[in-house]
């Protein structure tokens, strides 16, 4: 499975960390020295999932080396939506005239992404499609609370696009060489960690300790297996992009692997956590740094629980 192209969509309004000395009681410092982030971005009224979700396909576009009504496939993927009947996938399908494609929404919190490519992965090896539209966009502000202590602080909202096929349409179309998931809903506080009630709270990470305890060791496991599984080192990989939660989780996991902390890529420090899009959100803001016989991992950690990890190759 080759990545023929991507696009993103970031919205330019930015949140720093002092706006939260009044609403939560948190400062700068403390938030700085907690999470890694210095602010997040923010969606206005205008800029809507959908709106988000059209404008990162927009920007993949003029890279992509065949029509996107092409395309046989898209899948949704976020935990965010504001329709889940109407999909983003749907208004995609239809504003870019994608007749013959099957069209579905995914959702496992911040794994969401890594899982859909898993999806594809299985589609195309299946012979059930050959070309891919993902979609991964998180909104996190529709949901999220400024006031609430423990989570408000974090999030961010953005979205990206990603094209797939079955064969390679150019030399530098990097190489999916595996990727793996896993649904964790029986280790620790599991689906109480993280969740989302949209007439009840709506977007809350009461147990912030938990998540990170586990998100460390499943981030650093999964990516320590699936380079090795692989028949490469950890001293082989040029990048590595893990779920943009909290930078203390990736310098956890930087010395777990003993990698060095300049192998991390992130975005986290002025985007916050984007949620499922965050970890491909970075792949995609850096592409051009991206050279031939590159090795780059993505591993995320999400809400339910649930994790997953994907293994690449610059050509």
């Amino acid at each position: 499975m080759y990545i023929n192209a991507t696009g993103y969509y970031i919205p330019t309004t930015r949140i720093p960390n002092d706006y939260f000395s009044d609403v939560n009681g948190l400062s700068s410092d403390w938030i700085l020295q907690r999470t890694g982030i210095n602010s997040r971005s923010r969606a206005t009224e205008e800029e809507t999932i959908e709106y988000m979700c059209s404008e990162a396909v927009a920007n993949a576009l003029p890279k992509l080396p065949y029509k996107i009504e092409d395309i046989d496939l898209i899948i949704f993927a976020s935990y965010t939506p504001s329709d889940t009947i109407a999909t983003v996938g749907h208004q995609i399908q239809r504003e870019y005239n994608i007749l013959n494609a099957k069209v579905f929404q995914l959702s496992s919190a911040c794994s969401s992404g890594v899982n859909a490519m898993e999806i594809i992965y299985t589609f195309f090896t299946s012979q059930v499609a050959s070309k891919a539209l993902l979609v991964c966009a998180d909104r996190n502000t529709s949901y999220s609370n400024d006031s609430d202590y423990m989570s408000g602080h974090l999030w961010g909202d953005g979205a990206v696009a990603f094209f797939f096929s079955n064969t390679s349409f150019n030399k530098k179309d990097a190489e999916i060489l595996d990727i793996t998931t896993q649904g964790l809903g029986h280790i620790g506080m599991g689906p109480q960690g993280v969740y989302l009630k949209p007439q009840n709270g709506g977007l809350q990470m009461p147990y912030g300790k938990d998540v990170f305890i586990y998100a460390c060791s499943y981030i650093a496991q999964n990516t320590k297996n699936i380079v090795e599984n692989n028949g490469y080192k950890l001293d082989n990989l040029t990048f590595f992009i893990g779920h943009q939660a909290n930078m203390r989780i990736l310098k956890n996991v930087a010395k777990q692997l003993d990698i060095k902390e300049d192998v991390i890529l992130s975005n986290i420090q002025e985007l916050g956590n984007t949620g499922s899009a965050s970890s491909l959100l970075v792949y995609a803001q850096n592409i051009d740094k991206f050279q031939s016989g590159n090795l780059i991992c993505i591993s995320v950690f999400g809400g339910g629980y649930s994790a997953g990890s994907c293994l690449l190759r610059i050509p």
